[in-house]
């Protein structure tokens, strides 16, 4: 396959039917029969705005139903202001890193959408990837707060967590000082992902328009020899860590030290940071994460040098150069293997990535796990010794059981456990909670230390854009901390949500009440917005709620993907992944189904046959404040929730 191909990846898609039925349906049933009821009941509609699945699946807490809804013309941008401008800044609210993350992040969104009912999942990382490429485009900065409160915050590490909380803090109007021991701002964004997924100059700046709202930095600081924790409390009204957990785990077997094995975290720093410049003819990973495809796939297009030194490679990674053997030398490709002890089907990267690894000539070993390492009479490994195996989650805890005799050796010139992250607590070592983590509340607040709080992977390593809704929710922390306020509960749902209400205030003018209840009874009166709940932050609407048949089928409009094929991968590090056009990602966009928030499909008021529900004046609507209904005309027949494709309209008043 061409390395220019767009073609689709080996594995193609299962071909996706209009309708999902239930095991032994054979005939299609009439909508008509399950909605047009002759009856009637004491209870009438209420409008009820709930969280998408989509959001609720979002580590960040992006309102993704709002700047869908921006991107398909729903709600309007204001006066003058293009509409992805207003979508971006709808989706930075919760989230500073959209181009970053409309690349890297696996999406978990896509997997809770609702639309997967119908026929297949929207496709919002790559509206996402999209957004973020516009405003970079376009050179969109963000709004500088008017308000200073005078106090300072230090953020320890600047990676997703850190400069998440630094960018929310700001906004708040505190002055945030960023400490960190690299060279470069960005954390595992740029030390622990290969260029090739995080071009450089787009994660810069994402970066960059943090900074220019006046956040500080204090680069190649370390915590403990540069300053102590003691200086930064004195200097400082709060402290958030977020140093991460960069520092890799080594492999889960006996005497496995040697000059030839390394981290994973080792290895991808030591590339990103250009010492990497070659690898071992035969490179094992040990791993099933996106981690250890990341180092897979990098030890592929790197390549192996012809003569190398046997120790090259492994000062490189220790830190230092290896570039006169490797400006001379001929590289040529790596045999890479890639071992988990889960299948390749229940491997915890993404799918995506998986199929990609394949299609470059990395051989992918599902249920092995790693036994012992094959010396030889220097101390190097030689190779890794390998045991068929069965692993299973049994509550958090994974288990894997050995399958005696099955044993065989991976020849090997680099072994690499990708298996997880740990901790470095040099200088913070008060903070280590004996399991090599951070212990914090669900407000980020590090027990017995006031001012203190932690997010990201010093909780527990997980995906890029956790640890950026940790730094968000974080940041209302320590926002209520240097208020003098008392910590609040976190909402059972605790993501972004839209407010209507707000958005009534702001545009029309309206009065409305400033609370989550239930505002029953109110349709007479001049309230904006009558017999409205929001529950955004308890309830996620599922499918059943939805008239799915109001959906018809519209395939997902994809991305380009350049796949690459064993040759074509040697030393290639260009991007793979192209970001949609402007029609292809307001047609992406369309396709959401805007679970749980009115989208104005007029369903509702066409087949109310009392014409009890109308559509409100102009002056007194707004995005989700579309439609009323007369409850004098009213006769319970529910007829508008069975047609409401969103869930939005249920029945509920007169309980």
């Amino acid at each position: 396959m061409s390395a220019l191909s767009n073609a689709p990846t080996p594995t193609e898609p299962t071909k996706l039917n209009f309708r999902r039925y239930k095991e032994g349906d054979t005939k299609v049933k009439r909508w008509q029969e399950q909605i047009f009821q002759a009856s009637f009941s004491h209870k009438c509609p209420t409008y009820i705005q709930s969280t998408p699945p989509c959001q609720g699946s979002c580590p960040a807490g992006e309102d993704i139903r709002g700047y869908l809804a921006i991107a398909r013309g729903t709600e309007k941008p204001p006066a003058g202001m293009p509409w992805q401008e207003y979508a971006w800044r709808r989706l930075t609210e919760a989230n500073p890193f959209p181009s970053v993350m409309g690349r890297v992040c696996p999406a978990p969104c896509e997997t809770g959408c609702n639309r997967n009912e119908v026929e297949d999942h929207v496709g919002i990382n790559s509206v996402e990837h999209y957004l973020g490429e516009y405003a970079i485009a376009n050179k969109l900065a963000y709004k500088k707060p008017d308000y200073s409160s005078g106090k300072k915050v230090a953020v320890i590490g600047g990676g997703p967590a850190g400069l998440s909380v630094a960018y929310q803090l700001t906004l708040k109007g505190h002055a945030v000082t960023v400490f960190d021991e690299h060279e470069f701002l960005g954390g595992m964004m740029r030390y622990g992902i290969p260029g090739f997924r995080t071009p450089r100059e787009i994660l810069d700046a994402e970066i960059q328009r943090i900074l220019d709202l006046g956040v500080q930095t204090r680069l190649k600081c370390r915590i403990g020899t540069d300053v102590t924790l003691a200086e930064i409390r004195a200097d400082h009204d709060a402290v958030f860590l977020g140093l991460g957990a960069q520092a890799g785990r080594a492999l889960p077997i006996p005497d496995c030290a040697a000059p030839n094995i390394v981290t994973a975290t080792a290895f991808l720093k030591a590339f990103n940071d250009g010492r990497l410049q070659h690898v071992g003819k035969r490179v094992v990973v040990v791993g099933g994460g996106d981690t250890s495809i990341d180092v897979a796939t990098v030890a592929r297009r790197l390549g192996h040098i012809e003569h190398a030194k046997p120790t090259d490679m492994e000062a490189a990674i220790a830190g230092q150069m290896a570039q006169d053997v490797a400006d001379i030398s001929v590289k040529q490709g790596a045999e890479v293997t890639l071992t988990s002890v889960f299948g390749i089907d229940k491997m915890q990267a993404n799918k995506h990535e998986i199929e990609q690894a394949e299609a470059e000539g990395i051989r992918i070993m599902g249920g092995w796990a790693p036994l012992g390492i094959v010396r030889a009479a220097d101390g190097r490994a030689t190779a890794l010794r390998i045991i068929q195996c069965e692993a299973k989650f049994v509550g958090l805890k994974l288990e894997i059981k050995n399958i005696e005799g099955t044993e065989q050796d991976i020849e090997a010139d680099l072994i690499v456990s990708a298996i997880g992250q740990a901790v470095d607590f040099a200088g913070l070592e008060e903070f280590d909670n004996g399991k090599g983590a951070v212990t914090a509340d669900k407000n980020y607040v590090v027990g017995s230390k006031p001012g203190t709080f932690a997010g990201g992977d010093v909780i527990r390593p997980h995906l890029l854009t956790t640890a950026i809704g940790h730094g968000a929710i974080a940041a209302e922390g320590i926002d209520r901390f240097l208020r003098g306020e008392e910590q609040e509960r976190r909402p059972k749902i605790d993501v972004h949500v839209f407010d209507m209400m707000r958005k009534m205030v702001v545009e029309k003018g309206l009065e409305v009440q400033d609370n989550h209840q239930p505002m029953r009874g109110t349709d007479s009166s001049k309230v904006g917005v009558h017999n409205f709940e929001n529950r955004s932050d308890r309830y996620v609407i599922p499918h059943e709620q939805l008239f799915l048949g109001h959906f018809q089928y519209v395939p997902r409009v994809r991305r380009k993907i350049i796949t690459l094929d064993a040759k074509s991968a040697l030393g290639n590090f260009e991007e793979r992944l192209e970001a949609l056009d402007e029609a292809g990602a307001i047609a992406e966009a369309k396709r959401c189904m805007s679970c749980g928030m009115c989208f104005e499909c007029d369903n509702c008021v066409v087949y109310c046959p009392q014409t009890a529900v109308y559509k409100v004046k102009k002056a007194e609507s707004t995005t989700g404040r579309y439609v009323a209904t007369d409850y004098n005309k009213c006769i319970g027949c529910h007829i508008c929730a069975d047609v409401c494709p969103t869930g939005y309209i249920q029945m509920g008043l007169g309980e």
